[in-house]
């Protein structure tokens, strides 16, 4: 916890201590978050630290493994050490039941990152039993190296880092500015997560507040998918940083007080001003760091939010103009109810309801489906298309802005497994169809395969590295049947008041070349297909039990005159899009009626008209 009587850039908005209300609606907060299961027991977090120390002795073998291999002397050796460092929800306390532990291996200058890859399955298969370690999956070559592990039943994400030191004791920390010099790009994006989160900390006033806020804003994101920097909205370090912000601004409030002035105060930024927890940190090197006067890109960001260890950084570049939108809409909606939770003794648990994206957010849907012959392929494509899905989301912005108010992305793909046979089948299911998807393999979210090696491609091709390849060899038939993995990524799209037609041919054909400009594309593996979609034709693994999926309202409409008919037929091809039916539907559905309107007040898309 910092003691600075003045944290941040700025003077503190009040110094009020929590009033009775405060202190009764902070414990009410506690049990609802409990209830939701944000927290874990007690004795799973004592087994998360004791598989980190069994990971730093694991570390302090490799490096006098590496050391010998060198003929260092045993005098150096003894000493030499190594350290584990955690960052991200960990580091921060803020982690629930199946956080992943974000770990860093930070040894002396001896021991490669390619030592590291060559050396560490082998002694983590000595450390732990087979029983203990059920995934062990390392991923070099990739913006930031990783080995995502399994053990005792701990998801761990380890990265790697050297310093230019001949040893690091354990008492060694990363705060020093000296210990940046002579480290690669790879180097700094791996320690500086670990110097983020310390640092975020020092920089807050009550630490205990700062995490039950930060609880509660994250679940508040998940539930309104609202949350992964990869598609267009903050993470869990950005999210962290705007609620250190708040706390800052008031230094003696409640965890409830934070939440609300969280949305309030987000909602009416004067963006793109930054968020800031402390001035420019002067430092002995010229590291790239976020500088809109010294980078013309950097000018463009719509809402920075910036990390406070040097070189610093913006976490929220990747918004756009719609996912901003999205995200003023949804913090007025979150602090109307928490007022109301002030005021009324409305219940917590209204803040934390689950989106309502696919039920009642909009009439159409643009349908982003990847798909490879091999699970390999399938990986990599489907993560470097989903880093790419923002491109689509600005093209598509800039190309008619005169009928689009906003194209919202959901924050994770939905991955299905399917059995076609050869020729027709393959095309539907290439083109969407679920006819042929294995019923016995559920449909999962990107977020629930936590697949490290999707992740890794998405996050690589966002830091502007190569997606290396892992496509596997081009499948033969097995019993006349070939198995397509396909992830499909939902963009909803809404049309401001009195637009029925829409052009976006343009972004959609620059979207598929981008996508397949991947060097390792093989069309014979690869496949990508944008498709239309209305909202009572979205399938069902998409919504939670209890949803009511959108209906189609049949009504009486009178024959369109030959010219409208043609106007429609212009205005549907022109958009790039196929619809998903069939051709005899999609004449129907171009020209027939459509369901319930909805919120946001959308139209119609491909001049169907609402």
């Amino acid at each position: 916890m910092a003691t600075d009587p003045r944290l941040g850039v700025t003077p503190t908005m009040s110094n009020d201590p929590p009033t009775p209300q405060d202190l009764k609606l902070d414990e009410a907060l506690l049990q609802e978050l409990k209830s939701l299961k944000a927290f874990e027991a007690q004795e799973e977090t004592q087994r998360r630290h004791v598989v980190l120390e069994r990971l730093e002795a694991v570390l302090k073998r490799l490096v006098v493994l590496v050391g010998k291999q060198k003929g260092l002397p045993q005098g150096i050796l003894s000493e030499a050490g190594g350290k584990i460092f955690t960052f991200g929800s960990f580091a921060l306390g803020v982690y629930g039941p199946k956080s992943d532990i974000d770990t860093l291996m930070v040894a002396p200058k001896h021991v490669t990152r390619q030592h590291f890859f060559e050396h560490i399955p082998t002694l983590l298969k000595k450390e732990f039993r087979p029983e203990e370690m059920t995934e062990l999956t390392p991923v070099p070559g990739i913006s930031v190296p990783i080995v995502k592990l399994e053990l005792c039943g701990v998801s761990v994400d380890l990265i790697f880092c050297s310093l230019q030191l001949s040893s690091v004791p354990k008492n060694q920390e990363l705060e020093d500015l000296t210990l940046l010099r002579g480290l690669d790009d790879t180097d700094l994006r791996c320690v500086n997560g670990t110097r983020v989160a310390k640092r975020t900390l020092e920089l807050v006033p009550q630490t205990k507040v700062f995490r039950m806020a930060l609880r509660a804003v994250k679940l508040w994101a998940k539930q309104r998918a609202l949350y992964g920097n990869i598609v267009g909205y903050p993470g869990g370090v950005a999210y962290a940083l705007m609620v250190a912000r708040i706390c800052q601004l008031y230094p003696r409030a409640a965890a409830p007080n934070i939440v609300l002035k969280f949305f309030f105060l987000m909602r009416k930024w004067n963006w793109p001003n930054p968020v800031l927890l402390q001035n420019h940190e002067d430092a002995p090197l010229t590291l790239r760091e976020w500088d809109p006067a010294v980078w013309p890109g950097d000018k463009r960001h719509l809402m920075p939010v910036i990390t406070p260890a040097y070189p610093r950084a913006n976490t929220c570049h990747t918004i756009g103009p719609s996912t901003r939108m999205v995200l003023m809409r949804e913090m007025e909606r979150a602090e109307k109810i928490v007022r109301t939770v002030y005021d009324s003794g409305r219940p917590w648990k209204d803040l934390f309801e689950r989106h309502n994206f696919f039920t009642d957010a909009y009439k159409h849907y643009i349908c982003v489906i990847t798909a490879g012959k091999t699970k390999a392929a399938s990986q990599a494509w489907s993560g470097l298309v989903e880093s790419k899905v923002k491109w689509l989301i600005s093209g598509i912005e800039q190309s008619d802005a005169k009928s689009v108010e906003l194209v919202q992305p959901f924050n994770k793909g939905f991955n299905r497994v399917h059995e076609c046979k050869p020729g027709e089948d393959v095309e539907k299911t290439l083109d969407g169809s679920l006819d042929c998807q294995v019923k016995e393999i559920k449909t999962e979210t990107t977020e629930q395969a936590n697949d490290i090696l999707v992740q890794a491609a998405a996050q690589t091709e966002a830091d502007g590295q190569h997606v290396p390849l892992t496509n596997g060899a081009v499948p033969a038939d097995t019993d006349g049947k070939q198995m397509i993995w396909t992830t499909t990524f939902y963009l909803g799209i809404g049309l401001k008041k009195g637009a029925n037609s829409l052009d976006i041919s343009s972004p959609i054909q620059t979207f598929r070349s981008q996508c397949q400009e991947w060097p390792d594309h093989n069309p014979d593996l690869h496949s990508i297909r944008v498709k239309h979609m209305r909202n009572y034709d979205l399938p069902a693994d998409l919504f939670a039990a209890g949803e009511i999926r959108p209906t189609r309202i049949k009504k009486a409409k009178a024959a369109p005159k030959p010219d409208d008919a043609a106007a429609n037929k212009r205005s549907f091809s022109s958009t790039g899009l196929d619809d998903t039916h069939d051709p005899a539907k999609r004449r129907q559905s171009a020209n027939g009626p459509s369901s319930k309107p909805t919120p946001n007040g959308t139209t119609g898309i491909n001049g169907v008209k609402g």
